[in-house]
């Protein structure tokens, strides 16, 4: 296969930047995505150009850092898979592929397709844990949790933090993975105690991070590589109000 493939290469995140076009040539369909760009930049070394610089870690659609907008979808728009796990046969021989970074403004681009996603760890570390003081850890299987509420767990805990809700979204809001992390927690005994201060805690970073309202039109759903279901913001939000008519009577 030939492509003809069009990538935004920008410094840093105070420069300028511009797409660039490439031929990306005898590419193979059994080729992953990152795979066939790899193929490009051993071209580009070869030539005494600059490569692309593109985030990926596990390359088998676990960790979630390859954050690229393929022909102005998150992901590439295939269903339930990551940039890392799409095949080049899902392309046509003489394809033109648009390759970009995560649009989102607490997203700063570091260098050409890369971004910087620590806007989602101080997230996390605003709320998004368990630190109740219970002793000795018991036995996870010690503990009765219903089936239904294990599996709606387990469902939450799928997102693996990606940022394509936020990237597919007009607002720039993140409120999907906000709700993935409040929800998995808040759907476990273990998660109980600090239920209502999580979720008043990590929305309110979310806010100062600079992300945008949720506005339930679901283009996050539709691109998060894991399916996560907008119903847990339904159930964020029912526990963000009563968080906070809680935090208003206790004020009084």
């Amino acid at each position: 296969m030939n492509l003809k493939l069009h990538v935004w290469r920008q410094k840093n995140a105070n420069s300028p930047g511009r797409m660039v076009t490439y031929e990306a040539k005898n590419i193979s369909p059994d080729m992953s995505f990152l795979e066939m760009l790899d193929v490009v930049n051993e071209d580009l070394i070869h030539r005494g150009e600059e490569p692309i610089a593109f985030d990926h870690d596990c390359r088998e659609g676990i960790c979630g850092t390859c954050s690229l907008v393929i022909n102005g979808i998150p992901h590439g728009g295939f269903r339930a898979t990551t940039a890392c796990q799409i095949h080049m046969r899902k392309f046509k021989d003489g394809d033109e592929i648009y390759i970009e970074p995560w649009r989102v403004g607490p997203f700063p681009i570091v260098r050409d397709l890369m971004v910087d996603r620590s806007a989602f760890d101080r997230i996390i570390q605003a709320g998004g844990y368990i630190s109740e003081n219970t002793g000795g850890a018991p036995d996870g299987n010690a503990i009765p949790i219903p089936k239904e509420k294990q599996e709606t767990a387990m469902d939450a805990a799928a997102c693996i933090g990606c940022g394509a809700c936020a990237a597919a979204c007009k607002n720039g809001s993140a409120m999907l993975f906000v709700a993935a992390k409040v929800s998995h927690l808040a759907n476990l005994p273990q998660g109980q105690p600090e239920r209502f201060r999580r979720v008043l805690r990590m929305v309110e970073r979310h806010d100062l991070e600079g992300f945008g309202s949720c506005t339930n039109q679901s283009e996050c759903e539709a691109v998060c590589p894991k399916e996560i279901s907008v119903k847990f913001i339904a159930q964020l939000n029912r526990d963000y109000l009563r968080a906070s008519l809680m935090s208003a009577r206790d004020a009084e």
